[in-house]
């Protein structure tokens, strides 16, 4: 089994979720994982190195959030891809 680590950083508008893979993860792991739980009423955005399932996984787990958006270090800023709150347009960069 793979291992992953979760950190957690509240912001005013959105929740920063962190992770880093100590080993190789396979999708059979994601039946152990555990997110952190946030604050439904803010935003949530993901930052790390990991496979595609895993972000859609996340996506799929925080989906009862403001939004969601994905942290890209070539943009500076996380592009929001998911949304169900007015004033967050899917495309749009938050700076982080």
């Amino acid at each position: 089994m793979g291992t992953i680590k979760f950190t957690s950083k509240e912001e005013k508008e959105f929740t920063l979720i962190s992770f880093e893979m100590g080993d190789v993860l396979v999708p059979e792991d994601l039946i152990a994982l555990t997110p952190p739980n946030v604050n439904g009423a803010k935003g949530v955005v993901l930052s790390g190195r990991g496979p595609i399932w895993l972000f859609c996984f996340l996506t799929h787990f925080y989906h009862p959030t403001k939004f969601i958006a994905t942290y890209d270090p070539r943009l500076g800023g996380a592009v929001i891809v998911e949304r169900h709150a007015p004033g967050y347009e899917i495309g749009s960069v938050i700076k982080c």
